[in-house]
């Protein structure tokens, strides 16, 4: 005859299951996070626009956007058509956006006279970026973007919303580039053949 509650001392403690139950939720959070960064490698990947016949025209009335400066007047897009043109979406408050920067300004000083333009799309604040720029003075026109700048970032690829955000445009008007994270100077000296 068997005792009536012999089964529980076969049966694990609650302290065993609660290690088990941790482990499992480890281990899946772990799986999740891999699969997370999986997932957001092919996104960056993907990210890229081929050069040549994949290259894609922006927006319908890209050209036509104006935007205003920190300094007050009115920028207009028209007035870059027709050379290549760097637009790098970023904000004072992106560390990433300001650490970068720099190696924008020193490319678009070094490659303004061969036909290169660049842009700076604030995605910020007017007192910000007034303040920032009192700082760290550029030589590329700044427009101030806001909210219609994370809207228009989407439309040209960067679909995370994230910044810093880059894209070349090629003489011809059509996007031939985009990168969402920090530049580096490898991807601005292969940029400078894509004219």
């Amino acid at each position: 005859m068997t005792e009536p509650h012999s089964n529980l001392a076969q049966s694990p403690k609650l302290s065993e299951l609660g290690g088990h139950s941790l482990n499992r939720r480890l281990l899946l959070s772990a799986t999740a996070a891999t699969a997370a960064a999986v997932g957001a490698g092919v996104a960056l990947w993907r990210i890229q626009v081929p050069e040549g016949p994949a290259a894609m025209a922006p927006n319908e009335g890209f050209w036509s956007t104006q935007w205003d400066t920190p300094q007050g007047p009115r920028l207009a897009m028209e007035s870059f058509r027709g050379r290549p043109l760097l637009v790098n979406f970023w904000a004072t408050w992106c560390t990433p956006c300001v650490e970068e920067l720099p190696l924008i300004n020193d490319f678009y000083r070094q490659n303004m006279t061969n036909g290169w333009q660049v842009l700076g799309l604030a995605v910020d604040k007017l007192i910000p970026v007034q303040s920032f720029l009192e700082k760290m003075p550029l030589n590329f026109p700044i427009g101030m973007a806001g909210v219609t700048g994370a809207e228009l970032a989407r439309s040209l690829g960067n679909l995370a919303g994230g910044l810093p955000f880059s894209v070349v445009l090629n003489s011809d008007g059509m996007v031939v580039q985009r990168k969402l994270g920090r530049l580096i100077p490898a991807d601005l000296a292969a940029w400078l053949r894509l004219k």
